[in-house]
C-alpha cells in the first residue's frame, strides 16, 4: 500500500486516470433508479483519494476545463445563436435574478453566523463554486484592512473557500442532476420534454445516435430490366435521360449490364437494348413509377455492389448561384450527380426546380467519385466526411478564445473578465457556429467532441477534488463545522429558488432550467451531471448566457458582500 501511495504521489497524473476510472465505476452503481452519476463519482472518488496529499499543478485543471466548455460551445452554437432571438433576454434576466438570490443567501449565513470579511468572502466564493471572487476579494479585503487583521482574514479566505466548495460543487451536483428532475415534474417527464424541444430545434437529432439510422432514402438507386419496346431499336443513354425528363422523371443511367454479362459505367453515348439490365439512379420522388417507363425491377446485386459518395458542397460559384435547382441539375457536369438536401444556414430549403439557390447553401451531392469531384469543382467547395479533427482549427480557436476572454474590462476601478475558460466557451460558441456557415474548415467529428466533452469535464473535477480534499478537513478544525453547514445553506438556497423561477416565471422548458440554474452558479460540473441525467447536451444551451452574465454579477455581489459584512 506504501508502495501504490509513493507512486501516485510521485506521479500525480497516475492518479487522476485512476480517479476517472473508479468514478466511471462508481456510476455505474443503481439502486432501483438512483444512480450517483459520472460527475458525482468521480468527484466522491476524488476526494477520497485526496486525503493521500497528492500533488497537483492547476495548469492540469484548466487545460481539462477549457477542452471541456469548447466543445459544449462548438456542438450547441448554432441553436444557441437560433435562440438569443426568442429567450436569451429571458436567461439574462434569470441571471440576475438568480445571482441576487446567490448574494442574499450568502449575506444572510454571513450575518447569522457572524462570519468576517474573509470568511464571507470564502464562503461566497466556494458556496457559488466562483474562485474568480477570490482574487477580487482579496484585493478589496487588502484595501479595507491592514496589519494582522488583513493577514487573517486573507489567509483564512482560502481555506473557507476549500471547505464550502466541496459542497458547492457535490451539492449542485445532486441537487440539479437528481433532486431537480424530480422536482421539475419527474424525470421521466423532463426527458421527454427534452426530447421535444430537441426535436423541434432539429428535425434529425435522434440520428445523432450511431444505433439508429433513417428508413428515408432521397436518393435511391435501382435495378432495372430494359423491356419497353421504345428501345427496340438502341437508345442511347442521353437519349433516354432525356425522354425521361421530358416525362418529369429526372433520373439517370449509372451502369449497365449487357446481355453477355458484361459491366460498364454508363456515358452520354452508351446505347440500351431490350434484355439488357441498368441501374437507375435519381431523388425518391422521381424513382417512383406508376407504369415501368423502362422496365420492370430485377434483382441484380453484383451491378448494384459498387461505391458511391454523399458528399457536402459549399455553393461559392456566383454564376450558379444565380441559377435554380432545375437549370442547376441541366448542366452538363451535373450527369449522374443527385442534390440529396439543400442547407441554407441552419435551414433545410426544398429540392425543388424553381428554388432559387444562393452563394453559400451547402449542397448534400450523392453520385460516384468521379462526378462528384467535377461537379463540385465547378460549385465551390467540397466538404469531404472524415473521422479526423481539423486541430490547426482546434488549437487556434480555444488560443483565440482564452487570448480575448483573459483581456479584463476596467468598470470603476474593477477588473472583470470572462477569463480563459468563459473565453473557451464563447469561442466554441462562435466558431460552432461559424462552421455551419463556412463548413470547409473546423471538422470535429461526434465522438471526438463527446471524447472532449466527458473527459475533459472529469478530468477537471478530479484536479478539483484531490486538490481540496487535504484543505477540507483541516478548514472545518480552523473555522467549525458551521462553516460547513453554512455552505450547505448558501449553496441550496439559490438553486431551489432558481428551479422555481425558471419553472413557475419564467416557463422554461426543464432542461434549459436546469441548465440556467448550472450556469447562474458557474457551476459546469452540475451542467455534466443534469447532462448525463437527460442524456442530452440541450442544457448547454441555458448554461451558456447564464455562465456569462453571472461571472460578472457574483464578483460584483462579491465586492459588495466585503463591503457588507
Amino acid at each position: 500500500m506504501n508502495y501504490i501511495i509513493d507512486l501516485l504521489r510521485q506521479y500525480p497524473v497516475v492518479a487522476l486516470f485512476l480517479v476517472v476510472g473508479l468514478g466511471f465505476l462508481l456510476a455505474k452503481a443503481k439502486y432501483k433508479s438512483f444512480s450517483l452519476g459520472n460527475v458525482t463519482s468521480v468527484l466522491i472518488v476524488a476526494v477520497i483519494v485526496g486525503q493521500l496529499n497528492i500533488p497537483l499543478s492547476s495548469q492540469i485543471k484548466n487545460v481539462f476545463f477549457m477542452m471541456f466548455l469548447f466543445s459544449i460551445g462548438y456542438s450547441v452554437g448554432p441553436q444557441f445563436f437560433r435562440s438569443l432571438k426568442g429567450m436569451g433576454l429571458k436567461q439574462v434576466l434569470f441571471a440576475v435574478l438568480m445571482s441576487s438570490t446567490c448574494f442574499g443567501s450568502v449575506l444572510l449565513v454571513a450575518k447569522l453566523f457572524g462570519f468576517s470579511p474573509g470568511e464571507t468572502v470564502g464562503l461566497f466564493s466556494g458556496s457559488q463554486t466562483c474562485s474568480a471572487l477570490l482574487a477580487v476579494g482579496g484585493d478589496a479585503i487588502g484595501n479595507i484592512a491592514s496589519g494582522a487583521d488583513k493577514s487573517r482574514e486573507l489567509n483564512i479566505m482560502p481555506v473557507c473557500y476549500a471547505v464550502t466548495y466541496i459542497f458547492g460543487t457535490l451539492g449542485s451536483v445532486v441537487i440539479l442532476g437528481n433532486l431537480g428532475p424530480k422536482l421539475l415534474g419527474g424525470r421521466e417527464k423532463v426527458v421527454r420534454l427534452t426530447k421535444e424541444l430537441e426535436a423541434h430545434l432539429d428535425e434529425t437529432a435522434w440520428m445523432n445516435d450511431p444505433v439508429n439510422i433513417s428508413a428515408l432514402r432521397t436518393v435511391a438507386f435501382r435495378t432495372l430490366e430494359v423491356a419497353n419496346p421504345w428501345f427496340a431499336g438502341g437508345r442511347s443513354v442521353a437519349e433516354t435521360e432525356r425522354w425521361l425528363r421530358s416525362l418529369d422523371k429526372t433520373v439517370y443511367i449509372d451502369r449497365i449490364r449487357r446481355r453477355d454479362g458484361s459491366i460498364e459505367v454508363a456515358s452520354a453515348d452508351s446505347v440500351l437494348r431490350p434484355g439488357e439490365h441498368v441501374v437507375v439512379c435519381g431523388r425518391r420522388e422521381y424513382i417512383i413509377c406508376e407504369k415501368p417507363y423502362i422496365g420492370n425491377e430485377v434483382a441484380d446485386d453484383e451491378l448494384l455492389l459498387y461505391p458511391v459518395e454523399r458528399v457536402p458542397v459549399l455553393l461559392a460559384s456566383k454564376r450558379m448561384a444565380a441559377m435554380t435547382v432545375g437549370e442547376l441539375r441541366r448542366q452538363p457536369f451535373m450527369r449522374g450527380v443527385m442534390i440529396e438536401d439543400i442547407k441554407r444556414g441552419d435551414k433545410s430549403v426544398e429540392v425543388a426546380d424553381a428554388t432559387r439557390l444562393k452563394r453559400r447553401d451547402v449542397l448534400t451531392l450523392v453520385g460516384r467519385k468521379e462526378l462528384l469531384r467535377a461537379a463540385s469543382a465547378e460549385l465551390g467547395y467540397m466538404d469531404l466526411p472524415t473521422t479526423k479533427t481539423d486541430i490547426m482549427f482546434l488549437g487556434l480557436a480555444i488560443f483565440i478564445g482564452g487570448f480575448f476572454g483573459s483581456i479584463p474590462i476596467i468598470i470603476d476601478g474593477i477588473p472583470i473578465s470572462f477569463g480563459t475558460s468563459g473565453g473557451s466557451l464563447i469561442a466554441g460558441l462562435v466558431f460552432g457556429w461559424l462552421r455551419t456557415r463556412r463548413p470547409t474548415f473546423g471538422n470535429i467529428p461526434d465522438p471526438a467532441l463527446w471524447l472532449m466533452n466527458h473527459l475533459g469535464l472529469n478530468m477537471f473535477i478530479a484536479v478539483i477534488g484531490v486538490d481540496a480534499a487535504p484543505s477540507f478537513v483541516s478548514g472545518i478544525e480552523a473555522v467549525g463545522w458551521w462553516l460547513l453547514i453554512g455552505g450547505a445553506i448558501a449553496t441550496s438556497i439559490p438553486l431551489l429558488v432558481g428551479l422555481w423561477l425558471g419553472h413557475r416565471v419564467f416557463k422554461f422548458n426543464p432542461a434549459l432550467t436546469l441548465g440556467c440554474c448550472a450556469g447562474t452558479r458557474t457551476c459546469t460540473a452540475a451542467l455534466g451531471a443534469v447532462q448525463d441525467a437527460l442524456g442530452s447536451t440541450l442544457p448547454a444551451m441555458g448554461y451558456t448566457v447564464t455562465y456569462a452574465v453571472s461571472n460578472i454579477m457574483l464578483v460584483i455581489w462579491g465586492l459588495l458582500a466585503v463591503i457588507l459584512s
